[in-house]
């Protein structure tokens, strides 16, 4: 097969040439797209990174928001000795050789040691608690790298000796920069090919990167060799039909395995409970897109039929589960349409939380204020032998047996007399 790019190829081994998007990695702030709050001209952030004062961090952000690549400009910037792990496959046998290499470097040259630990959230609480020591004691300065919510991946100890520092999805026109950067670019990006993309196809691959740079050059590298290799000195323009060809289906933003699982079923329960039917469809839509287990949406409609609509139309919760039975037998795709039935409905129903709000006040009395008492003798069970023999039930009053089916008798306990949990119905 015909090498399309031999001037790309990896001297230092016999590894394939490098990806367009590893290639064309900006090694300078001016470079950088995005995250101007943080990594602006005036940020505070960039002039200690600048000063060199040792600070370690973890970036939280979606893939290809430029993590790897903002470690490597610090690592530049400061001119650090830069180690790549990546916790999907290193252990703690790999941090301790950094470690006293990191040593040996302070000692002979007074060079500090960059160690950046791509998806720190895999390293577990062994592997995280290794570095304690050598972040706390400055041997190392640490950058770690995650795509989920470190409150809940990365240890308390850890945490409180990094800055945590979230970025956000690149924008569209963040996109097209990087794109047009690497088609012009002579030295790592295509500019030496003779390829041209239609404005159609730049547009569709931005709309599939979905914030994600990678993703683009990828899908722009692929497009580029797909084209010459029809005709590598004349090939005709790149247009939309090679991408689709080539992206399939668009990339959905949703790990249903994440905290984007958390984030999204948040979204989709509050914009119900806010009774906006379109926001709750386009959160219901993009679960289902992104993969997630059908059962768990049904679960969520449940909760908030009773939660939030509650006795205002008890309809909703019957809607509900009868959305669920239907998830139940016959699943994806045709579930959907149920779904939505259930979702529309539940989001346009008015609202009441009093159920909750009254279960959830005698449970804290119960479980908070140990307001635990025992049955009242005439509320227990009398339907056995010995149980009047004890007083049980014998001071009960049967409401048939009154007018209106209805008697005053207390049953709370006594300790609880006149409690209320539940406002009264004035209807």
């Amino acid at each position: 097969m015909m090498e399309l790019f031999p001037e790309f190829e990896n001297p230092a081994d016999d590894s394939p040439p490098p990806p367009l998007a590893d290639r064309i990695r900006p090694e300078s702030w001016d470079d950088l797209l995005g995250h101007e709050h943080l990594f602006g001209e005036k940020s505070p952030i960039r002039r200690l990174i600048e000063k060199d004062v040792g600070l370690s961090f973890i970036l939280w952000g979606p893939p290809g928001s430029g993590k790897t690549t903002i470690a490597r400009i610090v690592a530049g910037i400061t001119q650090s000795e830069f180690h790549e792990i990546s916790a999907v496959n290193a252990g703690v046998a790999d941090i301790r050789k950094i470690i006293d290499r990191a040593k040996r470097n302070w000692s002979q040259s007074k060079r500090r040691t960059i160690l950046f630990i791509d998806e720190i959230h895999r390293f577990n609480k062994a592997q995280q608690d290794a570095l304690l020591p050598y972040v706390e004691n400055g041997t190392i300065r640490l950058i770690g790298s995650t795509t989920e919510n470190p409150s809940f991946e990365v240890i308390p100890s850890l945490r409180s000796r990094c800055q945590v520092f979230r970025l956000g999805y690149l924008i569209a026109e963040h996109i097209r920069h990087i794109i047009e950067r690497a088609l012009k670019d002579t030295v790592h990006g295509l500019g030496r090919q003779p390829v041209a993309f239609d404005e159609a196809a730049v547009d569709l691959i931005i709309s599939h990167a979905n914030g994600d740079a990678r993703r683009a050059l990828n899908v722009l590298e692929a497009a580029a060799m797909s084209q010459l290799e029809q005709n590598a000195e004349n090939p005709p323009p790149v247009g939309v039909s090679v991408i689709e060809g080539i992206i399939q289906r668009t990339a959905v933003l949703y790990d249903k395995d994440g905290s984007e699982h958390y984030d999204h079923a948040s979204a989709f329960q509050k914009s119900l409970r806010g009774s906006d039917a379109d926001a709750a469809i386009y959160w219901l839509a993009k679960m289902i897109a992104g993969g997630e287990d059908p059962r768990f949406i049904a679960r969520r409609l449940v909760v908030t039929a009773a939660e939030d609509v509650g006795l205002a139309d008890p309809m909703a919760l019957v809607l509900a589960n009868a959305a669920f039975d239907v998830v139940e037998r016959i699943g994806l795709p045709e579930a959907r349409i149920p779904l939505a039935q259930a979702v529309i409905y539940i989001a346009r129903a008015p609202k009441d939380n009093t159920a909750i709000k009254a279960i959830d006040a005698a449970l804290s009395d119960i479980e908070k204020k140990g307001q635990s008492f025992p049955v009242p003798d005439h509320l227990k069970d009398a339907h056995y032998k010995d149980a009047k023999k004890y007083g049980y039930g014998t001071d009960y009053k049967y409401p048939h047996d009154y007018p209106g089916h209805t008697v005053e008798q207390d049953y709370l306990p006594k300790e609880l007399k006149g409690k209320k949990y539940v406002p009264k119905d004035d209807k």
